[in-house]
């Protein structure tokens, strides 16, 4: 019988995955000012979940990453079920912080659903892009790629959280400067974390020896194997 082994790196990458999306949830409950424009402290985790994306695509391929966002869907989602049942439940009598629980968990139906859908099209926006420009460029070009699909995820993340969750609340000439606002502070968190990211893409590749090329492969997103 052949032995089952599972990847550490794989399991620290995809543990760290989920916890930046769970974590900027909570984090995006805070606004902050970045020179004129007001942007939410989630911004200090979620890129960090594209990264790790192409860490995964790079090494593992893109089933493997198929895998990874499903599990971080399905994570994201308990704990923002969990929390909406935690805020319904009504609080003791001598508990007093029924309103600051409730702007942590007290997630609209609409701004989850938009949070969702939008974490899926980017996600696996990100993990296309740079499983195909891996086999077109023969494996070259790491950190164009790594760019190229950053710009790609987030272009969709936002191009569908921003009207679905915001779309008739924010004036539209707003809503449009914060599309783009958010696409390029992102991307530039991309570019500075670039170095690092190689540095362990690098690192992984020689532990584990492993560097899969997407050849002959189904990108349908609901088959995961």
């Amino acid at each position: 019988m052949k032995e089952k082994t599972v990847s550490v790196s794989f399991m620290l990458l995809g543990i760290l995955f989920c916890v930046c999306l769970i974590s900027a949830n909570l984090l995006a409950t805070k606004q902050i000012m970045f020179g004129p424009f007001n942007i939410t402290t989630g911004i200090l985790v979620f890129p960090i979940s594209y990264i790790v994306n192409d860490c995964i695509v790079e090494v593992w391929g893109f089933n493997k990453a198929k895998l990874l966002i499903w599990t971080g869907f399905v994570m994201n989602f308990l704990f923002v079920f969990f929390g909406f049942v935690a805020d319904a439940i009504p609080g003791a009598p001598y508990w007093d912080n029924e309103e600051g629980f409730h702007k942590l968990f007290g997630l609209a139906p609409r701004v989850a659903a938009a949070s969702f859908l939008a974490f899926l099209c980017g996600s696996f926006l990100n993990a296309y892009v740079m499983s195909v420009m891996k086999v077109a460029s023969g494996g070259r070009h790491f950190s164009l790629r790594a760019i190229v699909s950053t710009v790609a995820g987030e272009t969709a993340d936002s191009l569908v959280f921003f009207p679905m969750a915001l779309g008739g609340i924010v004036p539209w000439d707003n809503l449009w400067l914060m599309v783009c606002w958010q696409i390029l502070v992102k991307t530039l968190y991309e570019i500075v974390v670039l170095p690092v990211t190689k540095r362990v893409v690098r690192y992984v590749k020689r532990t584990e020896g492993v560097d899969v090329y997407d050849r002959g492969i189904s990108y349908n997103i609901l088959k995961v194997s």
